[in-house]
């Protein structure tokens, strides 16, 4: 532990101690509140960014997440505030909150500049939440940790294990094709999501809550705990007993955060078969901190590291099994020789230290690199593609694909936007075949605007028929992480900045090896050159709103998608306004 930093070097003590009319007005008018002088004087203040709302179902419960951090702040003797902050829960935000996730990113960093903040806890967990607090956070520089909102309760439909989100793409495609009534989709609908929480399958939300956890953000195992298990609130009340103490540590991002607590993330990454979103989450929160991490560091982790975690959608157990076989450091502990063990997170221990006393009580969930889900001969958490369609990289979760298009050469179907592929897809007479590479464009951070989560292409319905459940599928688009097949993710640059995605033509053939990294269409050099003189932009450009300022400034799926005004590969603080 380091030396306690002073009472007079608190923040809030340039709001609340000078002998000032300013300083004056701060305490008139947080007196003004109902506050005592002697509640909020000579305290640390612990700003509690809360992500709570009516509208995000997986955060529903942090109001009363919040009081179990205040109280333990008060017991700590700190001064507790709660700031609300975006909640960008997935599947009520249209059109994505990857869209929002840059707001929020700017929410925090903000709230925490512009107030007498001493450090925070940061309220979230559902896909984008995670990421964006945290590079709020890491940006401000003040000591903070996250308290994650915690994976929901498993689910069972009719005596069969379901996963949120896994299992509604599935049932879907059963209900396009007769299989399943009406009836048993609405009954679906009100059994599938039991509980508060985020979704329980390792889809974004627990692969970033984890990978928070193994660099060091949270509480050492906090985002295993189920929502709604009562060591959940104990957890939330943890964190606000430590927040106090780390205050007085002056434990900042800056005096702790390293590439190797990144690695030790993407480590984790690749044994949790986590979403493919985290590759763009990742390198947006490490440039934050000013830490140089690329889609080839993930790439080269993934050569080493198989799919260990028996979870939804690479396997068949749910997060709450996960936790009561031992959570993740049970995990981390089965892969210690791929981690840097002499880091140091919020909790001020060791990772070594903490795989000491870790156990696993569940090996067919927890599984060790003897016994991978996914042997790395026959795919990864994450497989990076490159070639004359995506000369910066694309992205594919070749564990979740069908091993018959590891290799693969087929012609394009393109779609230039997502109601064309609507209004299409399911027509009779489309020229389609299991070959078939179906591409949608324009779907990207600039193009959507916001890369949603549409990369998980339909099957044509008359494939469906015909018995095919995969096919290659390829969109500047991202996937959601509780979705699997074959699909070519995040191909960059995107369509709409005239990318080679944009050049391509259905009836092109494409080429994808898996194995070797590489993806191309094959046309030659002169054709593609006379295409991209006739490029013109199809996507629509927005004049106003968030949506305007997304569009000028966001960066590449590569870069992380974040504004490049705010984004550096050296850390670049600005002093405080105030």
């Amino acid at each position: 532990m380091s030396e306690k930093k002073a009472l007079s070097e608190l923040r809030s003590q340039r709001w609340y101690a000078p002998n000032s009319i300013r300083a004056f007005a701060h305490r008139q008018r947080t007196q003004q509140m109902g506050m005592r002088r002697e509640e909020f004087m000579n305290k640390p203040v612990i700003g509690i960014i809360n992500t709570w709302s009516d509208l995000s179902p997986c955060h529903s419960h942090l109001r009363e997440r919040a009081e179990a951090v205040k109280r333990a702040v008060w017991a700590a003797g700190g001064y507790p505030v709660e700031l609300p902050a975006l909640s960008v829960g997935e599947v009520l935000v249209k059109p994505t909150t990857m869209l929002y996730r840059n707001f929020l990113a700017m929410e925090t960093e903000e709230l925490l500049r512009s107030h007498p903040i001493d450090g925070a806890v940061l309220l979230g967990g559902c896909d984008k939440s995670t990421p964006a607090m945290l590079m709020g956070a890491i940006s401000m520089d003040i000591p903070m940790l996250f308290c994650p909102a915690g994976p929901m309760s498993n689910g069972k439909w009719r005596g069969t294990t379901t996963g949120a989100g896994t299992h509604t793409k599935k049932y879907w495609d059963e209900l396009r094709l007769g299989n399943i009534t009406q009836h048993d989709w609405i009954d679906l609908e009100g059994a599938m999501t039991r509980s508060i929480g985020t979704c329980n399958t390792m889809g974004t939300a627990s692969t970033m809550t984890s990978i928070a956890d193994a660099i060091g953000f949270m509480l050492p195992g906090a985002s295993s705990i189920p929502a709604a298990d009562s060591r959940h609130p104990q957890m939330a009340s943890a964190c606000g007993t430590r927040i106090v103490e780390m205050v007085w540590e002056d434990l900042k991002p800056s005096k702790w955060l390293t590439r190797e607590h990144f690695l030790n993330g993407v480590a984790v990454y690749m044994a949790i078969g986590g979403s493919t979103n985290a590759a763009i989450h990742l390198i947006a929160m490490a440039r934050r901190a000013g830490v140089e991490l690329t889609l080839d560091d993930m790439a080269d982790m993934a050569t080493k590291v198989p799919v260990l975690a028996n979870l939804f959608p690479s396997g068949d157990k749910l997060m709450e099994d996960f936790f009561f076989g031992g959570g993740l450091l049970a995990q981390m502990k089965k892969i210690e020789q791929f981690l840097h063990t002499d880091c140091a997170g919020v909790s001020g221990k060791p990772l070594k230290e903490l795989l000491a006393n870790a156990e696993c009580y569940d090996d067919e969930t927890i599984r060790g690199l003897d016994n991978p889900v996914v042997p790395l001969e026959k795919g990864a958490t994450l497989a990076v593609l490159r070639g004359n369609l995506a000369p910066r990289g694309a992205v594919m979760k070749s564990s979740a694909a069908n091993p018959k298009f590891r290799k693969h050469v087929g012609p394009a179907l393109v779609f230039d936007t997502h109601q064309e592929l609507s209004d299409r897809i399911d027509d009779p007479n489309l020229d389609v075949t299991e070959d078939t590479v179906v591409i949608l464009r324009n779907a990207g951070p600039v193009g959507a605007p916001g890369m949603p989560e549409w990369g998980n292409l339909p099957i044509p319905k008359k494939l469906l028929e015909k018995g095919v459940r995969d096919m290659v599928r390829m969109t500047d688009a991202r996937m959601s992480g509780t979705h699997y097949g074959s699909c070519i993710l995040h191909v960059t640059p995107e369509a709409a900045v005239g990318g080679p995605l944009a050049l391509v033509r259905t009836g092109d053939l494409i080429e994808l090896d898996i194995a070797a990294g590489k993806l191309n269409m094959i046309v030659d050099d002169e054709e593609l050159e006379r295409r991209r003189a006739e490029f013109k932009p199809v996507h629509h450009q927005y004049a106003r709103s968030f949506a305007a300022l997304y569009q000028q400034h966001v960066t590449q799926a590569d870069e992380g998608c974040d504004f490049d005004f705010l984004q550096s590969p050296v850390a670049v603080r600005e002093p405080d306004i105030f």
